[in-house]
């Protein structure tokens, strides 16, 4: 498994064809997985399917010249800045991806195979049993009143019945300043689910029935 089928600054052709081979093959897997992983629709699949037939491409070529691979380094760095940030999850698959590519071009063919069927055993595992997502009971209230209500403590009896916490994070103007909307960020009880009804007439009642926005907390995009 630890033995290359390369030979520093010669290859030859059956073991470069092999080791594209391998390459292509275990990047359609990656990306197979990642489809696996993230139902959406997106082109990036085939980015993670062609990965590592470019890396081994790369690392065959530059294999033995230690500025040539310097070189291509700074040229990885350059794409990686001139590219948009991508969420956790698509991180974690061009690495994936990029350390297969490395193997391949190498010529740990074995190795390889064992990295690519290793990791998508332990993700599809870690995804198939929801290992690291809890259900969060922290929400987001965007609340409409009008500017001659003072808002200081206003809600916060209501607050108090239905949430653990409730914390106001902003005031803007709304409706050419007519109107203010405030935000805050609760953390609601366990048994709060079914009484969030409740909870949203009560604040109805105060505000005098204005608008009123109650959901999830927004995540960031690096979150997922």
């Amino acid at each position: 498994m630890l033995t290359s089928i390369f030979h520093a600054g010669s290859f030859m052709i059956q073991n470069v064809v092999l080791a594209m081979a391998f390459s292509l093959v275990l990047g359609a897997l990656i990306a197979v997985i990642y489809r696996i992983c993230c139902p959406a629709v997106s082109g990036f699949t085939v980015v993670l399917a062609a990965l590592p037939f470019l890396v081994t491409s790369v690392i065959m070529i530059v294999n033995g010249n230690l500025g040539t691979s310097v070189a291509v380094l700074g040229a990885f760095g350059l794409i990686r800045f001139r590219s948009a940030p991508g969420t956790a999850r698509e991180i974690l698959f061009i690495f994936w991806s990029m350390a297969v590519g490395l193997a391949t071009g190498m010529g740990f063919l074995s190795l390889a195979v064992l990295v690519t069927g290793a990791g998508a055993v332990w993700i599809v595992f870690l995804e198939k049993f929801g290992f690291g997502n809890r259900h969060s009971m922290e929400r987001q209230l965007r609340i409409t009143i009008p500017e001659d209500l003072e808002y200081a403590g206003i809600f916060d009896d209501v607050f108090a019945r239905y949430s653990r916490r409730a914390q106001l994070e902003n005031v803007r103007t709304t409706n050419m300043g007519t109107m203010y909307e405030l935000t805050y960020r609760l953390e609601m009880r366990p048994d709060s689910g079914k009484r969030e009804k409740e909870m949203l007439d009560e604040l109805r009642c105060r505000n005098g029935n204005l608008t009123i926005i109650f959901g999830l907390v927004p995540r960031g995009r690096n979150e997922f």
